[in-house]
């Protein structure tokens, strides 16, 4: 299995990035060895709008079975749905942590956005 979770920095220790669409990379995470793959958002870091929509797509085409994150708008959110991955909220710590919580079913996924667009 293998999880998509927001990074603020490109390993296990990084911390869990609040933001979904800005974040600066995801580590699409194999949660049995925890060998890690990072996924620059470098594009979408100082986008004026639709930062949110377009991460989602770029994370879906990867087909994680779970998003960890600390939070997910609606147009995030509502891409991520309709790819069927279930998301995650108010994660934090290390990624590490993240994926740990993740496998011990410590995290619940969310049923609808947890902010509104354009958070910063």
């Amino acid at each position: 299995m293998k999880v998509a979770v927001t990074s603020s920095g490109q390993n296990l220790e990084a911390p869990v990035d609040a933001r979904f669409g800005r974040a600066p990379s995801f580590l699409i995470v194999d949660t049995e060895t925890m060998n890690f793959e990072v996924i620059p958002n470098q594009q979408n870091l100082q986008a004026a709008q639709g930062a949110g929509v377009q991460a989602a797509a770029a994370v879906a085409r990867l087909k994680p079975d779970a998003v960890l994150t600390g939070h997910c708008g609606p147009r995030a959110f509502d891409t991520l749905r309709a790819a069927g991955i279930p998301v995650f909220v108010n994660v934090t710590g290390t990624v590490r942590q993240a994926v740990e919580n993740y496998k011990a079913g410590k995290l619940q996924s969310t049923k609808a956005p947890d902010t509104g667009g354009h958070w910063v």
